[in-house]
């Protein structure tokens, strides 16, 4: 099938287009920008040259990809990208720039949905099935783990970590990294207990939730882990807390009966 471009829409030669691209009046996508099959970019969208997007992704209208980072440093010669994976929806008024370093990118996995104003800095990464809501913002260089949902208003500062399966309540400040499987809110920010919904949605259930319940409690109370039975999702929580981290974790809520696992 043949792509559908708008008159008015500005697709300038050396843009790649996969089969089956639609792009939408007033749009405008730039030499060097790489589109996959399927995907959609609608009106005053923009893609710029050094986008890499996979397959089946949709741009509302005004969203904007690839731009310079917001970095004073940063200079506009450097060849940096934002690379895409298949089936995300970046809705109106989205933004993603690319990385600030020589041949680094900005990574956005598959699956995600970006809600209104929301916007991923330079040099970001973000997994798969992620979800920010409205006016999200995160710094450069955070991390955001897969299955992730980001509450409306959630701003997260550079280089943070927010582990997969958490959920952050709208309009937290997050300034250290967010531990996976958990939610997390309050001012300031604290883990107040495991994400049950999200974990029962992605069939970590029964004796696989019994060990992040209890793996979650000793964090809590800063006892080892080494003694629980060996899960994927505990290997990942311990792969995960021993990796580097720039801004260290945020703490825990004071236990009470709400808190019960």
């Amino acid at each position: 099938m043949t792509n559908l471009i708008h008159p008015t829409a500005y697709v300038e030669s050396g843009a790649i287009l996969a089969e089956n691209v639609c792009v939408g009046p007033f749009a405008v996508v730039e030499a060097g920008a790489r589109i996959g099959s399927g995907s959609r970019i609608g009106a005053h969208a923009v893609v710029h040259a050094q986008v890499k997007m996979g397959a089946d992704n949709i741009l509302h209208p005004h969203a904007v990809l690839g731009g310079l980072p917001q970095d004073t440093g940063f200079r506009a010669e450097t060849e940096s990208w934002l690379e895409i994976g298949d089936g995300n929806v970046f809705r109106e008024g989205f933004t993603a720039h690319r990385a600030t370093k020589p041949g680094a990118a900005t990574v956005i996995g598959s699956g995600c949905y970006f809600m209104n104003n929301s916007h991923v800095a330079h040099d970001c990464r973000i997994g798969d099935k992620t979800i920010f809501a409205n006016n999200v913002a995160i710094g450069g260089h955070v991390e955001v783990g897969s299955n992730v949902f980001m509450g409306g208003a959630v701003v997260v500062h550079q280089f943070c970590r927010v582990g997969a399966y958490a959920i952050v309540q709208g309009t937290t400040g997050i300034n250290m990294d967010v531990i996976p499987f958990t939610l997390i809110g309050g001012r300031p920010a604290k883990h107040y207990r495991l994400n049950i919904v999200g974990l029962r949605r992605a069939g970590i259930v029964g004796d696989r939730y019994k060990v992040l319940s209890a793996a979650f409690r000793l964090l809590r109370n800063k006892k080892s882990l080494d003694e629980l039975q060996s899960t994927e999702e505990l290997q990942y929580l311990k792969d995960w807390l021993a990796a580097d981290s720039k801004r260290g974790m945020h703490g825990f809520m004071s236990i009470s009966s709400t808190d019960n696992e």
